[in-house]
């Protein structure tokens, strides 16, 4: 997507043209920088040529009017100035950050251009290292442009692309203007990456825009996102509470992003929640791309069609939610797990067929290519036994650009999975691969790219050519401005994902309250990948009417790396097929520099009003990095001051005070703290400044306030009494409602750690973990029909004063235990018991007895049903002592 281009009459006005460049070396033998590290060092005198350009009346503003421009897309090296003057070989191929890394450009202005102008390049080749080119007007940074190129990857063809920057007039002045383009650094990385930052160009210029933008673009118009699942596959009720959280700390709700959900047909409850998910994607005016029907099994008909129950699944299943995505993505990675090519084509297929009835405006994206090669070079998974060893059917079609096109034909966005630097790898890389797909890139990709998986694993790291200081964060960032630099959509792995994760994992978000989501870091004193991508979204993702802004310390930031970006979601046109909006504005401070700055911005607001609403800065957890501010009195004006470590960015997401409806606290929960305390949970209010805390005897009060204005979202009640049912509702301050109630009988008893347990059995059954792992859609079962003696045993590693068990069977309503004992143990030999029996109930069988030390537990099922023994979730309990 790209800014509107529209100019507005300036009258008369002289445009004087200055280029100067870093040095006479600049000739024609720089046409080509291949291998532009093997380069000497320019260190010849700065030269300037001065080109005019003849002043003109402005006729017809329905057209687009350049100021200047230099060169002309051809294809070939920039060697030329246009709009009238004679071609002069002033400006040689491109630049080089360890040669010229800067070219200043001055003009002359007798009118500021009331809407600002447009900054644009066209881009002939580059090196894959994600060269950056920063854009200072005046020396105030208009943004960084992030140039992809797959020079040095051995590609057929170059990566051509036309990148724009949107450059308010607050920028310009009368007289004498500057325009520094500046090639830099990764954050990260040392001078040893200089050589490796080059880029040729066709053109650049410069235009006058007739309207008000609608767009600060930024290089490129790109939409980023991740997915956020419970337990790797379920999008059920806790990852509805954790996706508002996730979203507004990365810095990408109410700007149309976009979200994975791939809630497969194969997984059962995987779409739990999935409707309540959309809907509150859409509250946060986010897109998803989904992926639903599971590949591996489906059969065809003879004719090639899909199956009956193949159709069923995807007609089922955008009859229902159709009106909640925007995006469906045929297969997931389809010779890496071995899937059909046969296949693919017939979901394709179907979907166009049968879209315009049940999903008339989705968009089909090709498959999530992860460009397997055939077996002999790389094994795949999901053999099939008996047949023979491939990657895809036929064995490595997914790494043919002719097979691959066969559902590019078909489809309406093309895709490629990407991890670390793969993008630019000569075989199976993805943007290497889309060019010899689409047989070239004239001008970016012929087609429109959604990419539903990038990221890096905890092994990644960058080059060490690149001299990185911090190589696990580096490479992380290199892959997400690549993407920026070449992709229109791209989704981040997921949110919570063992090794590849933006947080930290090994629970169930069930249990999780949301505003205790902790960054993680896979280096210590490192960048984390969310502190990155929080950077990169702010700078890049976050759209809308860009609002009116100057720099107060101006002086203090020239030439500096500090980059704002002040816009109003509200303009944004409404999303396709959901139709959401938002309200919302959003300011961004971005320090991308290597020293700490300071950032005193004054912020023209859409209206003379007070605002508020939420501010997200540096902390680890959620609820260190948010905070809620209001009085926010603009006139309209308002004035904010940062103070930005490297690489650090804030992020203020306000709206009018008046009008703000705070609704009452939801998802509120009472669990067993340490000794008899209660642990109240619950999710945040928006607009809420604060809670207050109230508790009965009864549900029906009266409700007494046993704490006030709590500004997190958790409150442990430390002051109550042993053996007491308590009932608990949180107020938000302002609001006149309470939430529902929560209510809980308090104990001294607390559940074990269950990190070292051991568990056996005598039955078939062998998935022991699925009792304890903290994920209620596991199990372990008996693998057959319950018959008595069958036993459930537990190694608790050391002897504890035990007193009570529960074994959770809910997702399997009907598999509790018939009846049972309980014998516990010391030592494995000599068994103390029954300490208990009786007969077991739906959803959770409690088991109490009085407190006995043990080692050893062992359940044993005495009785018969024509039902499997299952437990989902097995607790044991002592008492709590701390």
């Amino acid at each position: 997507m790209r800014a509107p281009t529209i100019f507005k009459t300036l009258g008369l006005l002289m445009l004087l043209v200055f280029l100067i460049v870093g040095c006479s070396a600049m000739k024609s033998g720089m046409k080509k920088q291949q291998g532009a590290g093997s380069q000497s060092s320019l260190n010849s005198p700065t030269q300037t040529a001065a080109l005019q350009v003849k002043s003109e009346e402005w006729q017809t503003p329905t057209k687009d009017w350049e100021l200047w421009r230099l060169g002309q897309a051809d294809g070939e090296a920039q060697k030329s100035v246009s709009t009238g003057i004679a071609a002069q070989n002033i400006l040689d191929a491109g630049m080089n950050a360890a040669q010229n890394a800067d070219l200043n450009l001055q003009y002359t202005l007798k009118k500021i251009p009331a809407n600002g102008v447009l900054f644009h390049v066209k881009i002939n080749n580059a090196s894959k290292a994600i060269p950056q080119m920063a854009v200072f007007s005046n020396q105030q940074l208009s943004g960084i442009i992030q140039i992809a190129g797959v020079e040095g990857a051995d590609a057929s063809s170059a990566f051509h692309k036309t990148y724009e920057l949107y450059i308010p007039k607050e920028m310009l002045k009368l007289g004498a203007n500057e325009l520094k383009l500046q090639a830099i650094r990764c954050l990260y990385c040392s001078a040893s990456e200089s050589k490796y930052l080059w880029w040729t160009w066709d053109e650049l210029g410069m235009t006058v825009l007739n309207a008000p933008a609608q767009e600060p673009i930024h290089g490129s118009y790109i939409q980023t996102g991740t997915n956020v699942n419970n337990n790797q596959y379920y999008y059920d009720d806790a990852a509805v509470m954790h996706l508002p959280y996730v979203m507004k700390w990365l810095g990408i709700a109410y700007s149309g992003n976009i979200m994975r959900t791939g809630c497969a047909s194969n997984i059962g409850k995987s779409c739990e929640a999935i409707d309540s998910y959309y809907e509150t994607l859409k509250d946060y005016n986010m897109q998803a791309v989904s992926f639903h029907l599971f590949t591996g099994n489906v059969k065809l008909k003879a004719d090639g069609s899909l199956s009956d129950v193949a159709q069923q699944t995807l007609k089922s299943y955008l009859e229902e939610y159709g009106s909640s995505f925007q995006y469906y993505e045929v297969d997931n990675e389809p010779g890496l797990f071995n899937r059909s090519k046969a296949v693919d084509l017939a979901v394709a297929e179907w979907l166009n067929k049968n879209r315009a009835k049940y999903a008339p405006s989705l968009k089909i994206v090709a498959p999530g290519w992860s460009y397997s090669s055939t077996y002999a070079a790389k094994s795949c998974k999901n053999q099939i036994e008996g047949e023979s060893l491939k990657c895809g059917d036929p064995d490595g079609w997914e790494r043919d650009p002719k097979q691959r096109m066969e559902l590019e034909y078909i489809t309406d966005l093309t895709n490629g999975h990407s991890y670390g630097d793969s993008y630019s790898d000569s075989q199976g890389g993805s943007l290497v691969e889309n060019i010899k797909s689409f047989s070239g890139a004239a001008d970016g990709l012929p087609k429109p790219m959604l990419n539903t998986e990038f990221g890096t694993s905890d092994t990644h790291k960058d080059k060490a050519i690149y001299g990185a200081s911090q190589k696990y964060s580096a490479i992380f960032d290199r892959i997400f401005r690549a993407h920026v630099g070449f992709a229109d959509m791209f989704v981040q792995h997921a949110a919570f994902f063992p090794d590849f994760s933006l947080f930290k994992t090994g629970y169930n978000l069930e249990n999780h309250n949301p505003a205790k989501t902790e960054i993680y870091y896979n280096q210590p004193d490192t960048d984390s990948r969310v502190g990155v991508m929080r950077r990169l979204n702010l700078a890049y993702a976050t759209h809308g009417k860009p609002l009116a802004y100057q720099l107060d310390n101006k002086a203090d930031l020239a030439d500096k790396l500090v980059y704002f970006r002040a816009v109003d979601t509200s303009k944004l046109q409404p999303l396709p097929v959901t139709n959401a909006v938002s309200n919302k504005i959003l300011l961004n401070f971005v320090n991308f520099d290597t020293t700490t700055q300071v950032m005193d911005v004054k912020v023209t607001m859409p209206k003379a009003a007070t605002y508020e609403g939420e501010r997200f800065g540096k902390g680890d957890t959620y609820e260190a990095a948010r905070s809620y501010v209001t009085g926010l009195k603009a006139s309209p004006e308002i004035n904010i001051k940062e103070t930005l470590a490297p690489g650090e960015s804030v992020q203020y997401i306000l709206q009018l005070s008046e009008g703000t409806v705070v609704k009452p606290p939801s998802w509120v929960s009472a669990s067993p703290g340490k000794k008899q305390s209660i642990q109240l949970n619950w999710l945040e209010s928006e607009g809420a400044h604060g809670y207050n805390i109230k508790r009965g005897l009864s549900p029906n009060g009266p409700f007494e306030a046993i704490a006030e204005n709590i500004s997190t979202t958790s409150y442990l009640d430390n002051k109550t009494e042993y053996n007491t049912h308590y009932y608990y509702v949180i107020q938000a301050v302002g609001a006149e409602g309470v939430s529902a109630i929560a209510e809980i009988t308090t104990s001294d008893l607390k559940p074990l750690d269950r990190t070292n347990w051991q568990m056996s059995s005598n039955t078939v059954g062998t998935n022991y973990k699925g009792a304890i792992d903290d994920n209620k859609h596991t199990r372990w079962d008996t693998g057959a029909h319950q018959v008595p003696d069958q036993y459930f045993q537990i190694d608790l590693g050391i002897a504890k004063p035990i007193e009570r068990i529960t074994m959770d069977s809910a997702d399997s309503l009907y598999d509790f235990p018939k009846s049972y004992e309980v014998f516990t143990s010391e030592d494995d030999i000599h068994w103390t018991g029954p300490m208990a029996a009786g007969e077991g109930t739906r959803l959770v069988t409690v088991v109490s007895f009085p407190p006995k030390l043990a080692r050893y537990v062992k359940i044993i099922q005495k009785g018969y049903a024509g039902k499997f023994w299952s437990i989902h979730d097995l607790q044991i309990y002592a008492k709590a002592y701390e």
